[in-house]
């Protein structure tokens, strides 16, 4: 058999079959549990019709059966599709149409989306969890069919934080090389540690960082349906708890819990947070429980995670995201290719086994991101004396006044800095003079108001990145279901900003 996600799966149950593979809100599976009704799952699935290489989506939440159902759809040599429970029908309708998916098994609570969905284009197959739920018990299975390791085994369609999505395409040669190169350092993942995921399994932190880094170095997954502050801060001690990783939401909320102060949180040795900018004070507040958060620079095309800050590095360079991994490398390029000066700005590029081989039926994108053996990011980063990468911004995020480039990220930065700032996007504002000018979108407490503000920012940046608008919100700004802020749908909500509010300076 093929190196392969499902061959460490049955490896794990024949050794150790017995121990815990999965949680979810009290309920276990042990890998005995797990390996048979996955592998009952896949041969339904092949049973079914489903031939190697076709594409089957998995939508849902959070749950015990949507791990279960994923890696029987590995198992059955087909192409998973994680899906996003969010979707309306028409979103779900494209994301299955890119994928050309010919399968889609989802909760009961999602059969009026699915067939929604269904009923907007060609026909597709459908199941539902309840079908499989039957599947549970029964003897030992150990059917799978292995793909050879560089044919698609999973697509991961990007966020969409800039607008767009694309199929990302993971093979199971890329999926075991981010495990191994994951398991190389003093502060990596290691055989079977124990993880808790707070994100949503559909995405990359999930998937990748959680299931399939679990599963084949046989730990455990304790998966929660939403994030509880207060459960989590008690999980990580009563269950060990060794991994953790996701937004700095995820940090700060739990980091804010009053079950916090008094957690037991000694035995977390990864700790990696991403994103967005990590205040100082969320660091220090980690800090003195013991904990070193490290920060981390990656995507989807990388497998999540391309570098993380050292422990050792993790204070003394707090907003460094580290110089690569093992295999991983990375440079900062200008326009025209050749390699930026230390501390001067340009594009991010990755060159590592964990890259993916392209996006799924687009040739083009697939091209223009992958050149001469190295991805380009289209993100923006320099380079210090030593190689520790910075994270600047997107490239295409960038606001340009009167010909200046402005990083929205740099004066975020600053903003969140500001006690009683809770979060705070800064989008490109039209300007009759500059053409484009700040906005921050913030929202606060303890009455922090927009002339806080402009005087917190005229006093650490340039004139010119001062907010010429600030608005000041009372809701939530909108967030992707992996945590990060959405800044399409900021801007689209704020696209007349410079019409409806004045300015503050």
């Amino acid at each position: 058999m093929a190196a392969t996600v499902g061959s460490a799966l049955h490896w794990w149950a024949k050794t150790k079959g017995e121990q815990n593979a999965i949680i979810v809100a009290g309920e276990a599976l042990t890998y005995r549990e797990l390996q048979d009704w996955s592998g009952r799952i896949a041969r339904m699935i092949v049973a079914r019709g489903i031939k190697p290489g076709q594409r089957v989506g998995v939508l849902g939440p959070n749950s015990l059966m949507w791990p279960v159902v994923a890696l029987g759809v590995l198992k059955a040599g087909a192409v998973l599709i994680p899906l996003n429970p969010r979707f309306k029908p028409a979103e779900l309708r494209k994301l299955v149409d890119d994928a050309g998916a010919v399968l889609v098994i989802a909760p009961e609570e999602f059969a009026e989306t699915v067939e929604a969905a269904r009923q907007l284009g060609e026909p597709y197959e459908t199941v539902v969890f309840a079908e499989l739920a039957g599947l549970r018990d029964g003897g030992p299975e150990n059917f799978r069919i292995d793909l050879s390791p560089d044919d698609p085994t999973a697509l991961l369609f990007t966020s969409g934080s800039t607008g767009l999505s694309k199929g990302v395409v993971c093979t199971n040669r890329t999926l075991l090389n981010i495990v191994f190169e994951a398991t190389l350092t003093e502060e990596g993942f290691r055989p079977g540690s124990t993880s808790l995921l707070v994100l949503p399994l559909v995405f990359t932190p999930g998937l990748v960082w959680g299931l399939v880094m679990t599963t084949v170095l046989g730990g455990t997954l304790i998966i929660e349906k939403e994030l509880d502050p207060n459960r989590a801060a008690k999980l990580l001690g009563e269950h060990k708890v060794q991994a953790l990783f996701g937004v700095p939401l995820i940090f700060e909320a739990i980091s804010r819990a009053p079950e916090f102060e008094n957690a037991d949180v000694s035995s977390l040795r990864t700790a990696i947070v991403g994103g967005a900018a990590v205040a100082p004070d969320l660091l220090k507040r980690w800090a003195d429980k013991g904990v070193a958060l490290r920060q981390i620079y990656g995507m989807t095309e990388a497998g999540g995670v391309a570098t993380a800050t050292l422990v050792s590095e993790a204070f003394d360079h707090p907003d460094s995201c580290g110089s690569g991994s093992i295999f991983t490398e990375m440079k900062v390029v200008r326009d025209d290719g050749t390699d930026a000066a230390p501390g001067e700005e340009g594009e991010i590029l990755l060159s590592g086994p964990g890259v993916t081989p392209g996006y799924w039926n687009d040739p083009e994108s697939t091209a223009t991101a992958l050149r001469d053996g190295w991805l380009h990011s289209g993100d923006l980063g320099t380079l210090d004396e030593s190689g520790r990468v910075k994270f600047v911004d997107r490239l295409k995020d960038l606001i340009i006044t009167g010909g200046i480039n402005i990083s929205p990220v740099e004066i975020e930065r600053v903003i969140s800095q500001i006690p009683g700032v809770v979060e705070v996007a800064v989008i490109a504002a039209t300007d009759d003079r500059f053409g484009e000018t700040p906005a921050a979108i913030v929202t606060v407490e303890d009455g922090v108001d927009a002339a806080t503000i402009v005087e917190h920012c005229d006093r650490l940046v340039a004139d010119y990145k001062v907010p010429r608008y600030v608005v000041i919100r009372d809701e939530p700004l909108p967030r992707l279901p992996s945590g990060k802020l959405s800044k399409t749908a900021i801007r689209s909500e704020y696209r007349d900003v410079s019409e409806r509010f004045d300015k503050v300076r």
